[in-house]
């Protein structure tokens, strides 16, 4: 099952946090921070599946040396809409950013000034998009599927998180 037929799932789900509130604040944020910087969201998308990658592979490592709970108090606790530079620290070291940044910018033709300007708000976005299948009762319960998805996807390198974001936006439209 992909990323956004988890998420769905878990909207469907009133166990879980998920809402076509919160993606509608994703896709907001997305939409708010492409227009403070400039960039189509198309874009911005493109750079957020990126750092997907990063991410994902961040949380495999959480997961594989502290477990599944870990991983989900990282979902937890650096998840949101704003930015957050302690979001990219839990993750990320200074050579791996500077990585990220390089990778990013060459990927989706951003300049590596604005790309360092978007991580801090994109990496807790991503984790937002994770969130959504956290237990609504008991957050710190490790077993959620839409992380699960995320980190155990088919290690082609494709990230879905923009099939997820373009699927979440048709999906808001229709509701409305």
């Amino acid at each position: 099952m992909g990323l956004f037929d988890q998420i769905l799932s878990a909207i469907d789900n009133p166990n879980q946090q998920a809402s076509p509130n919160q993606l509608g604040n994703i896709l907001g944020a997305v939409e708010q921070l492409s227009g403070n910087h400039g960039v189509d969201a198309g874009t911005t998308q493109l750079a957020m599946s990126v750092l997907g990658g990063y991410v994902r592979s961040a949380l495999q490592d959480v997961r594989s040396q502290s477990g599944d709970a870990q991983a989900q108090e990282v979902v937890n606790q650096f998840s949101g809409t704003n930015p957050n530079p302690q979001a990219v620290e839990s993750l990320f070291g200074a050579g791996q950013l500077t990585q990220i940044v390089t990778d990013i910018a060459q990927r989706t033709g951003l300049n590596n000034a604005t790309v360092q300007a978007m991580i801090p708000v994109l990496v807790p976005i991503v984790l937002n998009l994770l969130k959504t299948g956290t237990n609504a009762q008991n957050p710190a319960i490790s077993g959620n599927p839409v992380l699960n998805a995320f980190l155990d996807g088919d290690g082609d390198g494709d990230v879905d998180i923009t099939d997820a974001m373009s699927m979440a936006s048709r999906f808001l439209n229709q509701r409305s």
